[in-house]
């Protein structure tokens, strides 16, 4: 695996993680709908993502149709990506959690804000991609072209009318664009 510049990401790994990533733990997940964890977890729950909430104190219980378990060795099944909402400093004991799971997941992703490299290295020497600073919801809005649909620019421009319209608000996808092929 190449070195990664944890200071800027390309849009190619961005998009190569969240198209690869089937299930998702959120490690600090939060039953109040007023936090942004709980915004990550609804809205990656509704683009087809299995969304395991992590945080103890809420083990048991269900909040948009999600259970919540206590530990990351709870979840029950394999992980491919932990999305980590806490504190910069507790993210080496998220990580020593992580390496104990088997199988490993396959991303390890920390939210805005949160930056650390050792554990990051840790991380990705065994084997684990590594996204820090940055948000799946946000990344894959942008990388959809969602939120360019708010007036924000993405950075991702096309003038393609979208193949698949939601209920209500558009839901488009990560994919790459291209030429339809037959």
């Amino acid at each position: 695996m190449r070195p990664v510049n944890h200071d800027r990401y390309d849009d190619a790994y961005i998009r190569t993680i969240l198209s690869q990533v089937r299930t998702i733990a959120i490690v600090g997940a939060s039953a109040n709908a007023a936090r942004p964890s709980y915004f990550v977890m609804k809205y990656l729950s509704e683009r087809g993502y299995r969304v395991f909430p992590v945080n103890p104190g809420q083990a048991g219980k269900t909040v948009a149709g999600l259970t919540f378990v206590a530990t990351l060795a709870d979840v029950p099944e394999p992980i491919d990506m932990v999305d980590v909402f806490r504190a910069p400093e507790h993210v080496p004991a998220v990580v020593d959690e992580v390496l104990k799971l088997n199988p490993l997941p396959k991303v390890l992703w920390t939210q805005l804000g949160v930056r650390n490299d050792e554990a990051a290295a840790r991380a990705e020497e065994a084997g684990l991609q590594v996204v820090m600073n940055r948000c799946p919801k946000i990344e894959y809005g942008r990388l959809s072209g969602e939120i360019g649909w708010t007036g924000v620019n993405s950075r991702t421009i096309s003038s393609r009318k979208p193949l698949r319209l939601g209920e209500g608000v558009q839901r488009l996808s990560i994919a790459p664009r291209g030429p339809k092929i037959s």
